[in-house]
């Protein structure tokens, strides 16, 4: 649970963003594809996507290279072998259709006309052949067929399969209540367990059946009978009513009610697929690109005592190793990273306060990796004045024929300002190194007054400085 909360909290509003988008272009693909062969082939190469990666990381080179290979060649083959049907889709000029209009794909149709139609042609006897969809696309499985969209009408349908028209021995395409295509060619089926009385109508028939959905109505030129093919079978219709009642059941009212919600719960579930599929394949790449990179970042204090400050600090800065996709890393900047150390509860003296992850403050999408160092040692405490005597730090040795008779310092005390526990256990103050070597005479020497620890401040800093006023005389010769 902690794992699953840790990851939502490193999602960045982009990264959902990204995600929804993604998922929406997905799902709008889907929309517009579906019922194709297009989205057929979409959905094996993402199948074989998933067996790529899951070669990746099971660490199957070969097969993942194998895998890649087939992806980029089905990619083509898409390309190349549906360019029609996604040439249709993206020549499109109604833009609300493209971009989120869903298509109905259950279309109210004349039942009664088509009745009407196919028991003229069968008592003329014209032989016909009438396709109607249903959610399934029929591009790339029918072919050849010349654009019509005529209102459907019996006098239509009878003059479309009369004797001598251009188009009569194709098949005819309706949707809804309209011609939208005849004289098409429908694949033939090779089953061999037929009828032999079937002929190429027949089997034409079958063969659309055994691809889509579609239902398809025939009509014998030589026997005037009526059969229906849908789903691999076909029944033989002996009277108006019996086709009336299967064209109802395939397209009619009751149908398009049982579409509409078959319709409404098919996108429903393609939606949520596309926006899992998204949010794993995010996932993936996130994590499956991870980067490190290593930076240094100054330390922060808050709640402090207002009586107490700071007068020590281990490290004023510590070194993070953060982990990230390496996009998401090279927009991290230097202020979007922090690190913050809560000093409510230290206590006069030296603190050990320990730099967790509850004190890096880190952009989404960021992990830390490790901290250096990890620990602090703080000193913090009441400041106080405190009046010290100066003492000139002598070094080295005077000309044995030197002595060294009198040292006056200016000034000779400062005020110190430092923690109180520090200031007990210091008396004096000393200058820098004064060599006794370069001593040849008396003089006045300038010098500068060290302050150990360094957290020691001077009251006056402009008085930083000292004049060493001496004297020295030769050692008479009975003394040496």
């Amino acid at each position: 649970m902690d794992s699953l909360i840790l990851f939502f909290s490193g999602l960045r509003w982009q990264d959902i963003a990204d995600i929804l988008l993604n998922s929406y272009i997905l799902f709008r693909l889907y929309v517009l594809f579906r019922g194709t062969n297009v989205i057929r082939m979409i959905m094996a190469i993402a199948m074989l996507w998933m067996i790529e990666r899951l070669a990746v990381n099971m660490g199957l080179i070969v097969t993942s290279w194998a895998m890649q290979g087939i992806i980029a060649v089905a990619a083509l083959i898409i390309i190349i072998v549906f360019r029609n049907e996604i040439a249709g889709v993206l020549q499109t000029r109604n833009l609300k259709s493209f971009f989120w209009g869903i298509p109905r794909r259950q279309v109210r149709t004349p039942v009664d006309i088509i009745v009407e139609s196919v028991y003229e042609l069968a008592r003329r006897k014209l032989g016909a052949l009438i396709v109607l969809p249903l959610n399934k696309g029929l591009e790339g499985v029918v072919q050849s067929g010349v654009a019509w969209q005529g209102k459907l009408s019996r006098e239509m349908l009878v003059s479309i399969f009369w004797h001598g028209t251009p188009v009569h021995d194709g098949a005819v395409i309706v949707q809804g209540d309209r011609v939208v295509e005849v004289a098409a060619i429908l694949p033939l089926s090779k089953r061999s367990d037929l009828p032999t009385h079937f002929g190429t109508r027949h089997r034409a028939a079958m063969g659309l059946a055994e691809q889509t959905d579609a239902l398809v109505i025939v009509v014998s030129e030589e026997r005037g009978h009526v059969t229906v093919f849908k789903d691999e079978s076909f029944i033989h219709i002996h009277d108006n009513i019996e086709l009336d009642q299967l064209l109802r059941g395939h397209a009619g009212e009751e149908g398009e009610v049982r579409g509409l919600k078959r319709q409404t719960l098919e996108l429903g579930l393609a939606a949520m697929i596309c926006l899992v599929s998204i949010t794993t394949v995010w996932f993936s790449f996130a994590r499956g690109l991870e980067s490190l990179i290593n930076i240094e970042v100054p330390v922060e204090f808050m709640n402090r005592d207002a009586h107490m400050e700071i007068f020590d600090v281990s490290n004023s800065s510590v070194k993070l190793q953060l982990s990230g996709s390496g996009a998401l890393l090279k927009s991290v900047r230097a202020d979007q990273v922090k690190v913050k150390l809560n000093l409510a509860n230290t206590m006069p003296g030296s603190n050990h306060l320990i730099i967790s992850r509850d004190t890096i403050f880190l952009p989404p999408g960021i992990k830390l990796k490790q901290v250096d160092p990890q620990v602090l040692v703080v000193n913090v405490d009441v400041p106080v004045e405190k009046i010290l005597p100066i003492q000139a730090d002598w070094i080295g040795k005077l000309e044995p024929s030197l002595i060294l008779k009198d040292v006056r310092l200016v000034p000779n005390t400062v005020k110190v300002v430092g923690a109180s526990l520090m200031l007990k256990n210091i008396e004096t103050i000393y200058t820098e190194k004064i060599s006794l070597e370069t001593i040849a005479t008396g003089g006045t020497t300038t010098v500068g007054l060290v302050l150990q620890p360094s957290s020691l401040k001077l009251k006056n800093s402009a008085r930083n400085r000292v004049d060493v006023i001496y004297r020295v005389k030769r050692r008479s010769p009975e003394s040496s």
